[in-house]
């Protein structure tokens, strides 16, 4: 084991350091480890193709809803299918788009992850140098003078860029959760449709209702996680490929073979030029055979790069091409079949069973956008963008398996609400086209943001893939535009409710964020007070709970002031999230010193990264005692060693120190330690062989006797008892705001306040344990 130790002051006092606990292990991957995340990918194959595949159940009919008039315009729809399903799932989502994951997680918030490292975009203003050391802070640098760097000046200049940018973020998130309520609807519905083609005297109603039961059990059954029934998930989608695949080659020979001529780009001119305005407001149908690629870049982490472009190329493209294909050879000599036009199609020997299989597909399709919609509602609450929720793990084994209760039950009554509402694919169809044409501007302008920045490409190439991405994007924007009466207001007014939800939440956020940095104790007032603090120091450990990286909170001198005692030691709890997908748990906790040794007084920072959940750290507590138990004996070393010639806290020297370190464990090390103090101004390395130094072996051995002592101080502390103290804040908006923020502060956030998680659930705080202080914040 290596230990690292970093020492930073204090902005207000030179009495403080801080260091950071990183003990980095040197072990191989756990063989069994390896093999569960393999077998979990096998199984999630079949949760991120699923939703493109099911498309062919119903893009002819929302392409053509009021019929077929010239069998010409077939293959002009045809043609237009390849070559968006080309342009956009292959060349732009799956060799480009998949490309700018953050480690292996995709999606809107990942992408914004990596923004944010790379310029200071952030508008929390939590974050702390040593954060940038982390070993998952990848990020790039560039020269001063390049493109990227006149872009990344450009986007930190003004406030108004950056929430320019966490806005656009925000309407690509809402219009994601829209797909979450709109896949499962027509989906189903369109599966479920197939039981009125076998039986043609069946009314509506009771397509809706299977529908609408399916519904309610895959809803319900979001609890159990996929880790139980995920193993079928890549068979379903791999047998429902194949079927899709060999049906459309079957109906192309049977039907008409001419229809291949499609791949010829002159009828997509043809058709727009024979149509007019209906061929254009066609493209809305058009578009729902590229549904599901946001959902692809979203599952995106169960999978490496490679392997989504070689099934995607290999498997899914041909099969698609061929059922799109067979359908319209199929709709050349059958017309007035259009409405069903996939079901009419299937040969009568099979058609049950591919019934079934359309039916367990349509609910795999779904179970894709249901979990991509809690993965990125699970991000936004990371970064302080979405009202504290309930987070479960629904598998011991991955961490990227969760469940939202609260969320998945309001998609549930939405989609409900939808199938029932609309009663037909038409209109769903029209309302599903808006959020994914949406969302895919959104993925392009972030790109963009990516291939300069991250990626330091040449703006030339940046301009060619931003212009061909626009043009094909705001082509389908500008038909969807004509359907916003006809159904497509439904994502907008979805995703307006989650964005006044979203955008009010962080506002408030930050501006509770801004009036504790603002109100902070300053470090001269705590010296003052003495050792004692001007009060009675009673046994025992307070955790007080702050969401401040830096100086000591507001609540603390309300605490102190209003109270007559207060415990022999105090530690100020910070738990932020940064813009990284996980913080590695042996690098997790930063601890500082306030003030001189005799205060009693530490900070300890737990950090946390978007996919991290905290309650999965039951032993939190102690984690967080082993880090402050090894600050102090490596302070201890560190100050034993301040008398050597060979040791500058500011200077670049090497001190030679004692082998006989202690691990979190309190076990003699022999080990080489890599020990790295920083100050403010610098970070020096100071390493300890096995060879120690006589001079710094004597000073080791004068200190410690004050190691054990406040070893045994903290631990009789800690056997007294360990309160938690956490501010109940109340936020209002201050006299003379404008109205709008008024709204904002004392009705909307006040409200998320009031029925989100209370900070002492999320921490896991013992109820006899916990002590809230009560305060009103004027922002």
């Amino acid at each position: 084991m290596a230990a690292r130790v970093e020492i930073d002051e204090d902005n207000e006092t030179n009495k403080g350091s801080m260091w950071v606990l990183d003990q980095k292990l040197d072990q191989p991957m756990d063989e069994e480890a390896g093999r569960l995340r393999n077998m979990y990918r096998e199984k999630s194959l079949g949760v991120v193709y699923g939703d493109l595949g099911t498309s062919p159940l119903y893009v002819f009919y929302n392409t053509f809803p009021h019929g077929i008039d010239d069998p010409e315009d077939i293959i002009g729809a045809l043609s237009l299918i390849i070559y968006s399903l080309t342009l956009i799932p292959l060349l732009k989502y799956v060799f480009i788009v998949c490309r700018a994951n953050d480690s292996g997680q995709g999606g809107t918030f990942a992408l914004y992850s990596l923004l944010c490292r790379h310029a200071k975009v952030i508008t929390i203003p939590n974050q702390h140098r040593t954060d940038e050391e982390l070993t998952t802070y990848s990020r790039s640098t560039f020269h001063e003078k390049s493109f990227a760097a006149k872009t990344k000046r450009w986007l930190e200049h003004q406030t108004f860029r950056k929430n320019a940018l966490l806005m656009l973020v925000l309407v690509g998130t809402c219009m994601v959760i829209g797909d979450g309520i709109l896949t499962p609807a027509i989906s189903v519905l369109s599966a479920s449709g197939g039981i009125k083609v076998d039986h043609p005297h069946m009314s509506n109603g009771v397509v809706v209702l299977v529908a609408v039961v399916i519904l309610v059990g895959l809803f319900s059954m979001q609890h159990y996680g996929t880790d139980r029934v995920g193993w079928l998930f890549a068979p379903i989608v791999l047998l429902w490929f194949l079927l899709i695949g060999g049906i459309g080659m079957l109906n192309i020979w049977k039907y008409d073979s001419s229809v291949l001529k499609a791949f010829s780009p002159v009828y997509i001119y043809r058709y727009f030029r024979r149509g007019g305005r209906d061929g254009w407001t066609s493209l809305g149908g058009i578009m729902l055979s590229i549904t599901g690629t946001e959902a692809l870049f979203a599952d995106l982490a169960h999978f490496p790069v490679s392997a989504i472009q070689i099934a995607f190329t290999v498997v899914v493209f041909p099969c698609l091409l061929l059922a799109y294909s067979g359908q319209a050879a199929y709709l050349m000599n059958h017309q007035d079949h259009v409405v069903d036009a996939f079901y009419r199609s299937i040969p009568d020997s099979i058609y049950w069973p591919v019934f079934i299989v359309a039916t367990a597909a349509a609910i795999v399709a779904s179970q894709a956008t249901i979990s991509a919609t809690f993965s990125i509602i699970k991000q936004a609450l990371a970064l302080g963008c979405f009202p504290r929720v309930k987070v479960v793990h629904t598998s011991k084994k991955f961490l990227g398996q969760i469940y939202i209760p609260d969320i998945n039950w309001i998609l549930m009554i939405l989609c409900i609400a939808v199938t029932a509402g609309f009663k037909n694919q038409s209109q769903i169809g029209n309302a599903y086209g808006t959020a994914v044409v949406i969302v895919m501007l959104a993925t392009t302008l972030l790109m963009t943001l990516i291939m300069i920045l991250v990626w330091r490409c040449h703006w030339i190439l940046v301009l060619i893939f931003t212009a061909l991405s626009l043009v094909v994007e705001c082509t389908y924007f500008s038909a969807v535009l004509f359907k916003v009466d006809q159904g497509g207001w439904v994502p907008l007014v979805i995703a307006a409710a989650f964005l006044v939800i979203m955008y009010v939440w962080h506002y408030g956020t930050v501006k509770r964020y801004e009036f504790e940095m603002h109100s902070k104790v300053s470090m001269a007032w705590i010296l003052g007070l003495g050792p004692s603090l001007g009060l009675v120091r009673v046994p025992g450990i307070g955790l007080v709970y702050t969401e401040l990286a830096r100086g000591v909170p507001h609540i603390f001198s309300h605490f102190i002031t209003n109270l007559p005692a207060i415990h022999s030691v105090v530690v100020f709890v910070c738990v932020k999230y940064l813009p990284v997908y996980t913080v590695p748990e042996e690098e997790r906790f930063l601890v500082k010193r306030i003030g001189p040794k005799n205060f009693h007084m530490f900070r300890c920072v737990a950090r946390y990264g978007y996919k991290d959940l905290h309650k999965k750290d039951e032993n939190f507590e102690k984690k967080l005692f082993d880090s402050l138990f090894l600050f102090v004996r490596l302070e201890t070393m560190m100050e034993g060693c301040s008398d050597s010639d060979e040791y500058s806290l500011y200077g670049q020297q090497t001190l030679q120190s004692t082998d006989g370190l202690l691990n979190n464990n309190g076990n003699s090390t022999s080990s080489n330690q890599d020990l790295t103090m920083s100050s403010v101004d610098s970070i020096v390395p100071v390493k300890s062989p096995l060879h120690v130094n006589s001079t710094v072996m004597s000073s080791s051995q004068m200190s410690s006797h004050t190691e054990t002592d406040e070893l045994e101080f903290l631990n009789s502390c800690r056997d007294a008892g360990v309160v938690h103290i956490l501010g109940n804040t109340v936020v209002r908006a201050s006299r003379g705001s404008k109205f709008y923020k008024k709204i904002a502060i004392d009705y909307i956030y006040a409200f998320l306040r009031k029925i989100c998680r209370e900070n002492s659930v999320i921490f896991n705080v013992p109820h006899e344990s916990l002590l809230n202080v009560g305060q009103i914040f004027y922002v």
